[in-house]
């Protein structure tokens, strides 16, 4: 597949580090190994490879939903790859679908939702500071899901004007604050995830879910460590990423 101009490359670099650029003449990147000249990459096909002006090979490849959630610019915290992948196979996000989103902030979940809805699907995303919509505007247009996405300027205590919606995922400093405007905005059997940094708020978070109608519920918190491969020595990786939040799950039932 022929790369052109605007296309969203991830560049490798011979020590496995990334960079994420859009492809285009008169561009250039600046790293540790050398300077790449982005325009050689125009006509190139993913896998292909380009030397830098310091003679190191990097190579081109197509960006994963992985790679253009941590390479956003943010200035909030995200929800991270690990919590987004379990919120979309545990909600059956799929294409065509609606979903509701509180807590907009720096995009990188509204880019994994967008991503698990389009072509046709909707993604209403809700936050009330305009320079976080501001800077997720950017983020879900330079990750190429603008069109998927609806900017709504407004806070979840006040409610969601959509009805009928498949999914809601809210993340507010209390998640309980979005449990009364998900289920009203959700269709019968509709499924809400709902992020908690900590213990006590997964507790009171409980409480609201079931009082308001959602059942089926669940918490789970997902660890990830990366496993360092060498020849007769391969072992866990020293750091991982561990406690990013508890994310907990319900589905809509009707209490009449």
């Amino acid at each position: 597949m022929a790369i052109n101009e605007g296309d969203l490359i991830l560049i490798l670099a011979p020590d496995d580090k990334t960079f994420m650029v859009e492809a285009g003449a008169d561009k250039k990147l600046s790293t540790h190994l050398g300077i790449l000249n982005i325009a050689d990459a125009l006509g190139k096909n993913y896998g292909d490879k380009m030397i830098s002006t310091l003679n190191n090979n990097f190579y081109i490849l197509k960006p994963t939903t992985w790679d253009k959630i941590m390479k956003i610019n943010r200035q909030t915290q995200i929800i991270y790859p690990k919590d987004a992948a379990i919120i979309l196979l545990k909600t059956g996000l799929s294409a065509g679908m609606r979903v509701v989103e509180s807590g907009t902030g720096s995009g990188a979940m509204t880019i994994a939702l967008a991503n698990a809805v389009q072509p046709d699907g909707m993604v209403y995303t809700y936050e009330k500071r305009q320079d976080f919509i501001s800077l997720a505007m950017k983020n879900i247009k330079d990750a190429g899901l603008f069109n998927n996405v609806e900017f709504i300027k407004s806070d979840a205590r006040d409610g969601f004007s959509e009805k009928c919606i498949d999914v809601a995922v809210i993340d507010l400093p209390s998640p309980w604050d979005g449990v009364k405007a998900a289920y009203e905005s959700l269709r019968g059997g509709g499924r809400i995830a709902n992020l908690s940094p900590t213990y006590n708020q997964v507790e009171e978070n409980y409480k609201y879910l079931d009082e308001i109608g959602f059942r089926y519920l669940e918490t789970v918190e997902i660890l990830m460590r990366h496993i360092v491969v060498r020849q007769g020595k391969t072992r866990p990786s020293q750091t991982m990423v561990s406690h990013t939040g508890f994310v907990t799950f319900g589905r809509k039932v009707h209490n009449i």
